[in-house]
């Protein structure tokens, strides 16, 4: 089942970035600190009343000038109409309503979508005397809420998870949802022409999800396919400053509803810091990755050149070297064929199960090869071991102290599991129980 997602529109110093991280700090046991990504977190995936979601935080998007204030809360606003299934439009409860309030409201209203109006930095549950002036936006009952304190958060989720679209899309087990995402000009579009048209379109071309993306099913030799292309990702941000967020913010929608994600990469270029954000995105959402190295054709060649390349991309993506990379040019239609089977391989490896016997075994010889750490005279103990999920891989360690699995020891075990079983092509998640805690 395919998560809704929650994008959270405003203007400049209303609180979203402490909204967002008040919301996400809550619960974020199997998401991790990526190195080589941004601080900057715009995206996370958090839950309420078991009711999963994306939540994305639009904020941090200052503008260099008065001037263009407007011009950026337009393009923030369009960005969260593309992709987003309910929009939170947070307001300044202590500044009060303004023409950029409205402006935007405006283009909210002419969605569809659902809006919750969020009045924010309300400290007291005494409404401000102009509390009743952003009824005049049209948007219903706006909530009263401070994110400081997070008072009234209860209701404003409630609000949130209820207004979810019913029967969001199930996942079709016989389907593979391919992604092309990548930073502008590397050649998404055209990679997604050849997909087609060396594979012919059995399927006329679909409206997909209220995120404003369209879906093309296609097969080849008896396989099914979707390739997801979000319409958002094409458009350029007309505010320069900002265009390198935005494609970033774009690619959010088509990763979150796929099952591999093909992470394009100029071969002139090289992988950029764009290209961190955009991986690391796709790494935290636990889908299978691929490194499409496009515009080889480009490359001046000596006998170690794609070696030596490759070996740079998993020095710069250290945090996904699972990721296998592929060498192509769109152009001389190189290699393409390539790509396809690469999405086979690593679709099979995200639904990889391993029993709980081979598994405790191989834990039980990484730790004698090397002994879990200790801290004030009290060592990690793993007690065993389970994969309680698929789509990404996820193991459960039953452990006798949450505190002393330090980062570099699961990352060994991680490791050593990789070599024991494979899961090339996905990332796979540990969740870390202490004795006595339910599945």
């Amino acid at each position: 089942m395919s998560k809704p997602i929650v994008a959270i529109v405003g203007r400049p110093n209303v609180g979203k970035s402490t909204f967002f991280n008040k919301i996400i700090g809550r619960r974020l046991s199997i998401v991790e600190d990526t190195p080589g990504v941004t601080r900057d977190r715009i995206y996370a995936e958090t839950e309420w009343n078991g009711r999963h979601f994306a939540l994305i935080d639009t904020g941090g998007i200052e503008p260099l000038s008065k001037d263009i204030i407007l011009s950026q809360m337009r393009e923030q606003a369009q960005v969260a109409m593309d992709m987003a299934d309910v929009i939170l439009f947070l307001t300044d409860g202590k500044e009060g309503l303004t023409s950029a309030d409205r402006e935007v409201a405006t283009m909210l209203l002419r969605t569809g979508k659902k809006v919750i109006l969020v009045v924010n930095k309300v400290d007291s549950p005494k409404l401000p005397e102009d509390f009743y002036d952003f009824y005049e936006l049209g948007l219903g009952e706006p909530m009263a809420i401070s994110a400081a304190n997070m008072l009234n958060f209860g209701d404003l989720l409630d609000e949130i998870v209820g207004a979810f679209p019913e029967g969001m899309e199930d996942d079709d087990e016989d389907t593979t949802k391919i992604a092309v995402i990548g930073k502008p000009n590397v050649g998404k579009s055209s990679l997604i022409n050849e997909f087609l048209g060396e594979n012919r379109v059995i399927v006329s071309p679909i409206a997909g999800t209220t995120r404003d993306s369209i879906d093309t099913p296609f097969e080849r030799e008896g396989k099914k396919y979707i390739l997801i292309d979000t319409a958002g990702i094409r458009r350029k941000s007309k505010v320069n400053e900002d265009i390198e967020r935005y494609s970033v913010i774009r690619a959010i929608g088509a990763i979150e509803r796929c099952d591999v994600a093909l992470l394009m990469i100029d071969a002139e270029e090289g992988v950029t810091d764009q290209d961190k954000k955009i991986a690391g995105l796709a790494h935290e959402a636990g889908k299978g990755i691929i490194v499409v190295v496009n515009k080889w054709d480009l490359v001046e060649k000596e006998t170690n050149t794609m070696r030596d390349y490759k070996k740079e991309i998993e020095k710069e993506l250290v945090f996904m070297a699972y990721a296998p990379a592929v060498f192509i040019s769109v152009l001389e239609h190189l290699r393409i064929q390539n790509v396809i089977d690469l999405i086979d391989y690593v679709s099979e490896k995200r639904t990889l199960r391993v029993s709980t016997g081979q598994l405790n075994s191989l834990i039980t010889d990484a730790t004698m090869m090397k002994q879990p750490p200790s801290d004030k005279g009290k060592r990690l103990k793993i007690y065993y071991v389970t994969q309680v999920g698929v789509k990404p891989p996820l193991f459960s360690f039953h452990i006798n102290k949450r505190e002393l699995m330090h980062f570099s020891y699961a990352r060994y075990l991680e490791n050593k599991i990789r070599e024991g079983f494979g899961f090339e092509g996905t990332s796979i998640k540990f969740v870390f129980r202490e004795k006595g805690e339910k599945e």
